[in-house]
């Protein structure tokens, strides 16, 4: 498991000063971003010079509890499945200060070549990352 501190920002929140629905997915990504600052250069360095993304092809989310400004989001992430050119994260967020659940989100993404748009296999590095978080 790899677990992501995420403060909720003013502008994060919406009319009910509640965490807006869709940042949760912001959240998601963000930890995504630091998990995979392991790999040498990190996450930039994995879009901008190698060319190989991780979009989104499926997302579900159950939301269980607000989060608010001033709250910080621990965001705990694990690989539930590993494919060859696919993987299914489990993000689960919940509140520092009384370690309750506010959503639990599973994300399917797959390994793609920017430039050519096209899906390709986990390259290794990724895949060892990948593996020292998956899911028992």
């Amino acid at each position: 498991m790899f677990r992501y501190e995420r403060p909720v920002r003013f502008a994060e929140v919406d009319a009910a000063r509640i965490v807006f629905f869709a940042r949760y997915l912001e959240y998601c990504h963000d930890a995504l971003e630091a998990f995979f600052g392991a790999l040498p250069g990190g996450y930039a360095h994995l879009i901008n010079h190698r060319d190989v993304g991780i979009p989104s092809v499926r997302v579900e989310i159950d939301y269980r509890a607000p989060l608010r400004y001033g709250d910080v989001a621990l965001i705990d992430v694990t690989v539930e499945k590993l494919g060859t050119k696919s993987v299914t994260f489990h993000h689960r967020l919940a509140r520092r200060d009384d370690g309750v659940v506010c959503a639990e989100v599973r994300q399917v993404v797959v390994t793609a070549h920017l430039r050519e748009l096209g899906s390709v296999a986990i390259p290794d590095d990724m895949r060892a990352l990948l593996e020292q978080h998956r899911a028992v």
